[in-house]
């Protein structure tokens, strides 16, 4: 018997019991999938996208890296955010970071990982410019802040692609959205850095 063979067998109950409950779900699911949400956010397993927000599959197109980054160079991403924007039309793409991250946790201690230190070098550069207001703040408040300070900064960097510049220049209705999950209550909130069109990413920026 294989380590696996309980999650297949989830996965069957699973299957089962969404049928029961709505007989026509997976026949819904084989059509085209037009949901109106991309979430950027991370990795962590504790951080579900789907079931924090209430939606179904179908309704919610997601990329999940370590620390919800938007590297320019990054075509995986890249390429999630122009199929999202350009073929499935979504309305809003949330960067969707989460108190407690482990990789803005490494950062601001400072830890050396090995490879993945060269991944986590935008939340690096996220903490230096931050470093003097956090530095400020009491110790057990800075992981959190920094968090914080991360979402807003790939909110800035989802604005300043390529993808998001040319959707904004053809008039597209999309925007961008920085929110942060708390794992301790479940709870989303928003950290109000919505950007509809050059001009609020300008004043981001600025």
């Amino acid at each position: 018997m294989s380590d696996l063979d309980h999650l297949i067998e989830a996965n069957r109950a699973w299957a089962a019991r969404a049928k029961a409950a709505d007989p026509q779900f997976f026949t819904r699911l084989l059509g085209q999938q037009r949901p109106q949400y991309l979430w950027i956010g991370c990795s962590d397993s504790r951080v579900p996208a789907n079931q924090i927000v209430g939606l179904l599959p179908g309704e919610i197109f997601v990329h999940r890296n370590v620390g919800n980054l938007v590297h320019q160079t990054d075509l995986n991403c890249l390429a999630v955010l122009q199929y999202a924007v350009e073929v499935l039309q979504v309305r809003h793409v949330m960067v969707v970071g989460h108190y407690g991250c482990g990789a803005v946790q490494a950062t601001l201690a400072g830890q050396p990982l090995g490879l993945i230190d060269n991944w986590l070098r935008n939340i690096e550069a996220v903490y230096h410019r931050c470093r003097h207001e956090l530095d400020a703040l009491p110790a057990e408040r800075r992981l959190d802040a920094l968090c914080e300070h991360n979402v807003r900064a790939q909110v800035r960097a989802v604005c300043d692609t390529t993808v998001l510049r040319a959707a904004w220049a053809r008039g597209q209705d999309v925007t961008v959205h920085g929110w942060i999950y708390g794992i301790a209550d479940g709870l989303v909130n928003d950290l109000h850095v919505s950007c509809a069109g050059p001009q609020d990413a300008a004043k981001l920026a600025g």
